[in-house]
This record gives C-alpha cells, structure tokens and sequence, in this order.
C-alpha cells in the first residue's frame, strides 16, 4: 500500500515589483523540489510580486504582471507532474484578496484567498486586501484571458476549500491564520486533512522565532498530521527582514529544518514522510471529536497520488532538535544580511560609517564585518550569485574575496570626525577598531567647517554663541552642540560620494546610521545629525542587547578592542572636554539609564501603557529600588522627553526592525508628533497616586 510521501517547501528572496528576478527564483526552487523527487511544492506568501509592494497593490499593473509570470509558470517544463503552490494578489468580483494558487500540468486546481488579515505591527493588509470571510464557501473564478489560453479552463473554484488527492488530503493556511485563535488547521484536522501548508512573509524580530515554531509544533501535536512553513527571505525594499527558517513537522515533531539566516536567494527543503503515522497518532487522539461538521470542507478533487505502490524502502525523516540563534547571534546575521540585500540592490559601491569610538557606531561596525564574514563564507561554499553581486559592487570582475578584512578594506569605509571636543581616547579606539575589521579608515578634523559656520552667524547677528562651561546659556550650548553634529551629516555624505572618486574608483557609498531605538525613544539625537543617514543597521536594536552583542563579537570575530569601547561610559562629546577628560555623559544627559529606558520602552509599546498606567506598573517593577516618588519623576521625565522630540521621529533614518517596542513612526508606531508635553491629566493622577503612596506605610 503505498503512503509515503516527498513534499518540498521553501524560502525565496523575493524582491518587490522584481517579476523576472521573483519567476526565476520560483522556477529554481520548483526545479529542486522534483530533483528531490518532491510531488507538492510550497513558496511564500505573495512570492509572485513579493510581499512589499504596499500601495503598488492598488495597481492594475500589479495583477497584471502577476497574471504574466502565472502564464510563464503553467507553460514552463519545470513545473510539470508537481502540485505547484504560488502566492500572488487576485481580484475576484472587484475585490482584491491575498491568493493561494494551485496548479498541476497547466490546470488551476484551486485559488484560496486569505481569510485572516494581518493588520498590526509593520502590517497593513486591510489597507489593499480584504479577507475571505465566507467561511466553507466556494465561487466560480473566471480566469483572465491569458490564462485560458494556456490551461483551456474557462472557471475555477475559489474561496474556502482544500485539496483532495488519491491518497491523502491537502489544506492551506496563509500566514496570519497560523497566529489566530481560530486557525483553520484546527477544524481542517477534525475533518481528516492530513497535510497542512503555510505560506508566510513573517518578519525578524529578536527572540521571536521559538513563538513561530512553538505555534506550528502545537498545530500537529493537538490533532496530528503534517505542516509545511514557507517563508519569505531578505529584505524585500523595507525596513523588515524575512528570516527564512522553512520547516516541515509531523505530529509535533520537526523532521525538516531551513536557516533563520542566509545568502541563499533559494533553499528548498524537502521530507519524506508516512501518511499512516498521522493516521496511527489521530486513531487515539483525535478520533472522538472528529466529527463531521454541517457545512464540510469543500473538497477539489485531483486525479494524482503523492505516493506511490513500491515505496516500502523509502527511508522517511526522523525528528530533529531545532537550533535556536541567540539574541547576540541573531544582531550579527540578521542586519547584515539585510545590509547585503541592501547594497547589491541599491546599485552603490559599498558603506560610509562615521565611527565614533563608542558602542552604537561600533556595533554598526562589527555588523558589517559579520556581513563580510558572511560573503567570504558563501563564496568559499560556491555560491555564484553571492560571488556575482560582490564582483559587481566592487568594480571587479576578477575579484575574489579571500578573507573578511580584505573584503572590508574594498567596500567600507569608517571615518573618525574629531572635534576640539573630542578625547584621544574615543580616536584611539576607532581607529584600533578600524584596523582590527579591516575597514579603509580616516580621521577628519571638523573644527575648520564649524567655526566657519559660526562665523557666518556671527557676521550676520554681531554675536558668537558659548558653550555652558564657558558661561553660555543652556540655548547657546545646545545650539554648539547640534552644529558639530550637522557638519558631520554634511561631511559624512561628501565623504560617501566622493571619497571612492578621490582614490580613482568608481561609484558612491551608503551612508550607516547609529543611533539605538533607546536614543530614539527619547529623541536623545539631533535632527539631521551624523545619525541620519541611508540606512541605520541597528536602529530597531536596544543600548542592552547592543552591550551583549559587542562582547559576543569580541571572540566570534576575534576583536579586542571592543574591551575597552564596552568598558568607556556612553558620550557624545559635543561639549568642551575638562582637564582633557569627557565631562558629558548620555545617562546624565538623559537623566535614566538605557537599562531604565528598556523597560519603558517595552512598557510603552508592547504593554500599551500611557503615563499613569506605566506609573502604576513601575512602582511595583522598581519597588526595590526606586520610591513611589522617585519612580513618578523618571516616568514623567521620560515622557516629558519623548513628547518634545517625537517630532524626531518623522525624518529618523530606515532603521532595521528588531524590536518590539521600536518607536518608527513611519509604519510600526503611529502616534502624533505634536504633543502636550506638560501631560496636565495623566501627571496630576501619578502624582495624587504617589502621595498616598507615600504616606501610607510599606509592608
């Protein structure tokens, strides 16, 4: 009796509105399915257009295209005697849905739409899509003409529906739907469909990836059967990263594992695996709540069998133990894989980084070495397009990287921007840093460009601005301040157009950004300053995780020096020096630590508190610390802060997201930018609450 199955599935670096790119990487991962003597394959969502597009979705020309590239595949050798499963957007009676398209020897077998939307976080699904909400119904699609012309279909079925084969049953899942509490795998296994597929385009974020997999091993332990995940890869033109990790599991058991983190622009993975271990696990316990339902599934029939009669030498995959990155790991391949996504798309010729001798710059630092670490390591494993892309950003089409430091020396460049104001310590350790990961390192003296600024307002007003320690006032050194840091945005970007010009090579730089989502937070950078940049690797990524990260480099890559950067306190040397030591320090400036901000940045946007809720919450997180009243003027500081520099936040550098308390106002955290910075209500209430607290006694 034949019952052993061979299914693939797979993470494809799509690349939005890239319909060749997208068809060709589609097509190759069909091709190692079948090589794998794979009969169903299953890609990410949306893999078609990609799933970025964003308002592009309003677009006839999207559909359009989709349609095109659906034609190329049905009419392709390739995807022949294999159950091909595609994502794409489909307009069905006016209305766009989010599609699953099966097909199998030029027939459409089925086209399910999404039937649960994402719509939190960096997702706005209901803005161009609307989710298929007739729960076991099914309509007639008529297909465009294009179509018909290559499958002789006129109508396929679309809507709430699985798959029904000769030897087993096959229902679809689409991202979302996994994470709901009504996830359809649920009543689909009560009515004996026995493989369950889910294709998704599911974003990093640091320790997320154990939820994913917890929710899909807890999708087949319950009723049994098997899963196939499917994930978008790379950045696909936006701040977020898809991390992959493709799976297959049987019964709660992982069987097929795909990487978090790679080059790979196609990994396929595939399983062979029994048919009656499902049965066998559901015989006991599922069989007293499977029942039919009063509305079943509508079943589409195809005449194909995934097995076959001879397969009793078949070895079948056994169960695996996942490999979980740490947070420290994950901030080492995750920004540098979106780094590299980055450059090869953006045309460029490599990276500018105003290295400031301090942990946030640093980390951006060792995140592009990871990137260059990566690159040598995909070479060295013979892969072409890795190889191809490098050649192309480096201007050389003989070039072959050998080691990551040479590779930095090539394509990064970090510079130091002294001032008057700046310690040789800070200098020292940028440039030790620079020499240690290999980048082409400078040091510019910015002093010149500043005092000319000042001269010309000096020119104009008749009067030259002091800073505090000097006897100006807090206006005068905040302005002293935020000039240096504006002339180094300006020298960063003459620096990154021109400096590959200066040395006869072609091509510009990118721009990398430093400033951690704390500083963010609290708006603890000037607007336009040398943290505005193209893209800032790190921004998404806390003062806390960025500590753990350095020392976690400090032996994976072999880089003393980070010692002394970690053992230095956070500065931004932007005020006169004393005795030639620092004198300003970011904690006393911000008036919390970055541990402190931490918490309430977490609280903030994950626990959706406001002032006094935060308030409420801290008293007792901070009990052991802190006092009532103590914890009433750290919360209303803190909101003092991030409600004068909200603003800040509108022209805040594309940051990589990583976190789930990140404050991007463009799509993640949509607030106002113009506030009532003396919260009148909500600080009279903390401090009504912290006086009565205060006067009744501690138990």
């Amino acid at each position: 009796m034949g019952r052993k199955v061979t299914l693939a599935t797979c993470s494809l670096n799509q690349w939005a509105l890239d319909f060749e790119g997208n068809l060709e990487r589609i097509l190759k991962s069909i091709e190692i399915a079948k090589a794998h003597g794979a009969k169903y394959r299953l890609g990410p969502e949306l893999e078609i257009c990609g799933y970025g597009c964003a308002d592009h979705f309003y677009e006839s020309d999207t559909l359009l295209h989709s349609f095109q590239v659906l034609r190329k595949l049905l009419e392709s050798a390739v995807t022949q005697d294999i159950i091909c499963d595609v994502g794409m957007p489909i307009m069905h009676h006016n209305v766009r849905y989010n599609c699953r398209v099966l097909f199998l020897n030029r027939k459409i077998l089925l086209i399910r739409p999404k039937m649960v939307m994402a719509n939190h976080g960096n997702y706005r699904e209901l803005r161009w899509f609307s989710p298929w909400n007739q729960l076991r119904n099914v309509e007639e699609y008529f297909l465009p003409r294009m179509i018909q012309e290559v499958t002789g279909q006129v109508t396929v079925p679309f809507g709430d529906c699985v798959l029904s084969t000769k030897d087993t049953c096959i229902g679809t899942e689409i991202c979302e739907e996994l994470w709901n509490p009504r996830s359809p795998h649920i009543q689909m296994g009560l009515e004996g469909v026995e493989i369950f597929t889910n294709s998704s385009a599911s974003h990093h974020e640091l320790r997320k990836a154990d939820q994913r997999v917890n929710l899909i091993k807890s999708a087949t332990t319950k009723s049994g059967g098997i899963y196939l995940y499917a994930n978008q890869r790379g950045c696909d033109g936006d701040r977020v990263y898809y991390d992959g990790c493709a799976m297959v599991v049987i019964n709660g058991d992982i069987v097929a594992q795909g990487a978090q983190f790679s080059l790979n622009d196609v990994e396929v993975i595939t399983a062979t695996l029994d048919l009656e271990d499902v049965r066998s696990y559901r015989g006991e316990v599922c069989q007293p709540n499977m029942e039919r339902e009063p509305k079943p599934c509508h079943r589409v029939k195809v005449d194909f069998s995934f097995s076959s009669g001879d397969d009793i030498f078949l070895p079948t995959h056994q169960p695996i133990t996942w490999h979980f990155h740490t947070p420290e790991e994950e901030i080492s391949l995750g920004p540098a894989c979106w780094l590299w996504d980055y450059l090869r798309r953006s045309g460029q010729a490599g990276f500018l980084l105003p290295l400031s001798g301090g942990v946030d710059s640093s980390s951006t630092a060792c995140i592009v070495h990871s990137m260059c670490t990566l690159l040598c390591q995909a070479v060295k494993d013979g892969n072409g397009q890795v190889l191809e892309d490098v050649r192309r950003v480096v201007g050389d089409d003989s070039y072959h990287p050998q080691h990551p430091g040479e590779l930095c020396a090539r394509i990064f460049t970090t510079c130091y921007m002294a001032s008057e104001n700046s310690s040789e310590d800070t200098c020292s350790r940028a440039r030790e840093l620079a020499n240690q990961i290999g980048s082409t390192h400078m040091n510019i003296n910015i002093d010149m460009a500043v005092k000319g600024i000042l001269g010309i307002f000096s020119v104009v007003t008749g009067r030259w601005p002091q800073f505090r320690a000097n006897g100006g006032s807090h206006r005068e050194n905040l302005a002293l301040q935020n000039v240096q840091a504006r002339v180094r945005m300006v020298l960063a970007y003459l620096f990154a157009q021109l400096s590959l010009w200066a040395r006869g090579k072609p091509g510009g730089l990118l721009v990398l950004g430093s400033a951690n989502v704390d500083e963010s937070l609290t708006g603890y950078f000037t607007k336009y300053d040398c943290s505005s940049a193209d893209i800032n690797p790190i921004g998404g990524i806390s003062k806390e995780d960025l500590k753990s990260f350095l020392l976690y480099c400090v032996e994976q890559f072999q880089l003393p020096a980070l010692r002394s950067i970690l053992s230095a306190p956070p500065t931004a040397e932007l005020e006169p020096l004393t005795d030639g030591q620092v004198s300003q320090t970011d904690e006393a400036d911000m008036g919390m630590t970055y541990t402190e901000l931490s918490v309430i940045g977490r609280l903030r946007k994950i626990s959706k508190c406001g002032p006094f809720s935060m308030f409420c919450k801290l008293i007792h997180m901070w009990k052991d610390a802190l006092s009532p009243t103590e914890v009433a003027q750290k919360v209303k500081h803190f909101f003092r802060m991030y409600s004068m520099n909200r603003h800040k936040m509108t022209t805040v550098t594309p940051s990589y997201h990583a976190e789930s308390y990140s404050p991007d106002d463009n799509r993640f955290d949509l607030r106002p930018f113009l506030y009532n910075t003396r919260w009148t209500w909500q600080f009279r209430c903390i401090d009504q609450v912290s006086q009565e607290t205060a006067n009744t006694p501690r138990q």
